[in-house]
């Protein structure tokens, strides 16, 4: 509640104003049964007409300010929720978006998005069923009390004896809902994250006759998510009967201890008539209480799920003071690897002791079989994850002393598999921002995508499907350059452009590429020889290590790891071959 009454703050103003319409609401509340009292015992036995008349005024009137305060607070406090509640989400993306590569790859997507989505709307829903009022609530229950021992504490004491009871069971169920709540938090998320995939793969489901299967597996966990909502509802629901049975045990006590005392004349008959009213106001916020709790319980579930997210370190960041090379510096555009070892897992290296130096303009191939460390060592520039041990330089700097936007706007990547947002082309391929009609047409033509763009009816205003699902591999991968040249990177990172796609797609990527590698520093993980053949230097990686280095020539005369995978045929992919080695 202190870390979501950060977001409140700024909205306090509204804040308090909904909350002092809350004593109002209470205390046109509480005086609505004392004007039937006053109505019944002083004018109704009188015959006084007139005094009947303005009582009637005096509760109509108090009804009606009720019912206003009512929806006045009720309207402050949503719009208090609603502009609270958008800064939360906004703050969970901005968080989510500085998160490291490692993060997303231990947690499924859908997870995530279950923070984001069913979670804050949970706590959206814990305003709008007015659980925050949950501590006003008591004032007035306290309040319903006061009143009846004012008017006859005796006849008080025994509305209130069945009250024990009550506050046992409500101790009782309020500890279990909390861990009932807590495993239904949890159970959504699993939901949502076996959908996210399901849903992503459906065309991999569908194309192996997994539908049965995977069918199954979402019945086990909607079954878990089911069964926990069903005990939450058992607790809700027994809650709510005694509360029921409770309020009708205190009317039955109240109406045999006074029915003998009206005849003795100790008791007025209107005051039997506003206890009675007040015993059912006295049970209205108790009974709301069994809702309102399990809603507040499952919002502080949520909002433990929300803050654990936000509380998240952030352990790649850009460092306080941040310099830029020069743009004429003559180590712009070099990268450096000294004594690099990385781990995913502690004490399991992916790479170890790598050393690798980058001039400016230079092309470097890397190869190796898969799991040898190629993209490891790339996702290493551009700080997706940082070294274990040793440096890592771009242009001179060490990539920890970069500012993070601006090292990757240093660093251009261009992955095999090009991830593609729904939207339109142009969106795609100018992330930031549009340019100037030529500069468009430039990028355009360089990229071998002016042609695509021409034959679309909508041109750079044609909508993409999610993942670019409307346009096939080559033209996904050509609009993935174009993005690279839109950005105009000193270093550029290819993972093999051309691996997955037709002769005739691959020409033009070819093409794309020569335009895009023109005066650019480029490391390539490569896996095809026309793309090896003509870097200035090869690379081969071995479990982690660098094994070989030299020109295409060089190795071949060498006669070693490169020789042998070369000498496998031209047919197959390196990564093949040396599989197959």
């Amino acid at each position: 509640m202190r870390r979501l009454w950060t977001y409140i703050h700024p909205y306090r103003r509204t804040f308090w104003a909904s909350a002092l319409l809350l004593p109002v609401t209470s205390a046109l509340m509480l005086v609505q049964p004392w004007l039937l009292k006053v109505a019944i015992d002083r004018y109704a036995e009188r015959g006084d007409a007139a005094g009947l008349g303005r009582s009637a005024a005096l509760f109509l009137a108090a009804v009606l300010g009720e019912l206003a305060a009512l929806y006045l607070q009720y309207w402050l406090t949503m719009i208090v929720a609603q502009r609270s509640l958008a800064d939360l989400r906004l703050d969970l993306f901005r968080h989510v978006q500085r998160l490291p590569q490692s993060f997303f790859d231990r947690n499924p997507v859908g997870r995530i998005v279950t923070r984001l989505t069913t979670d804050v709307d949970v706590l959206n829903e814990m305003f709008a069923t007015g659980s925050m009022t949950i501590f006003m609530d008591g004032l007035t229950t306290a309040g319903i009390v006061a009143v009846m021992l004012w008017i006859d504490w005796r006849l008080a004491l025994v509305t209130l004896s069945a009250v024990p009871l009550l506050l046992f069971a409500i101790d009782f169920f309020r500890r279990r809902a909390r861990v009932t709540y807590r495993t239904i938090r949890e159970r959504v998320a699993r939901i949502n994250s076996f959908l996210q995939e399901a849903i992503s793969g459906m065309s991999v489901i569908q194309i192996f006759a997994h539908e049965r299967a995977s069918y199954e597996e979402f019945l086990d966990h909607n079954g878990a998510h089911r069964d926990a909502y069903h005990l939450s509802n058992v607790y809700e629901a027994m809650l709510f009967s005694i509360v029921e049975m409770t309020a009708s045990i205190s009317m039955a006590l109240v109406v045999g201890w006074a029915a003998g005392r009206i005849g003795a004349g100790a008791i007025a008959f209107g005051t039997l008539v506003a206890f009675l009213e007040y015993i059912q106001r006295f049970f209205v916020p108790i009974r709301d209480f069994s809702a309102k709790y399990a809603v507040l319980q499952s919002a502080m579930t949520a909002g433990e799920r929300i803050f654990q997210l936000l509380d998240t370190p952030v352990p790649i960041e850009s460092p306080a003071d941040v310099r830029v090379p020069a743009a004429e510096a003559p180590e712009r555009g070099s990268v450096e690897f000294e004594g690099v070892s990385f781990a995913y897992k502690r004490d399991d290296l992916v790479l170890r002791d790598v050393t690798l130096r980058v001039a400016p303009g230079e092309k470097i191939a890397i190869v190796g079989a898969t799991g040898s460390g190629k993209t490891t060592l790339t996702k290493l520039l551009n700080r997706s994850y940082d070294a274990t041990r040793g440096s890592v330089r771009v242009s001179g700097r060490d990539v920890r002393e970069w500012d993070l936007g601006a090292l990757r706007r240093e660093v251009g990547v261009v992955l095999q598999d090009s991830f593609l947002f729904s939207g339109t082309i142009g969106d795609n391929v100018f992330l930031r921002g549009r340019p100037g009609p030529e500069e468009i047409a430039r990028v355009l033509r360089a990229a071998n995508v002016d042609g695509l763009v021409a034959s679309l009816p909508r041109g750079l205003d044609e909508r993409v499907g999610e993942r670019g699902a409307n346009l096939s591999s080559g033209q996904r991968q050509l609009l993935a350059i174009a993005r690279a040249l839109a950005c105009d990177p000193r270093i550029l990172v290819l993972d093999e452009a051309t691996s997955s796609v037709d002769a005739e797609s691959e020409r033009m990527i070819q093409e794309a590429l020569d335009h895009l590698l023109a005066d650019r520093t480029a490391i390539v993980v490569a896996h095809r020889l026309s793309t090896i053949e003509r870097a200035d230097r090869i690379v081969v990686m071995h479990h982690g290590e660098i094994r070989e280095m030299g020109t295409h020539a060089e190795l071949i005369a060498l006669g070693r790891i490169y020789a042998r995978l070369h000498a496998l045929g031209t047919g197959a992919s390196l990564d093949e071959r040396e599989d197959a080695r």
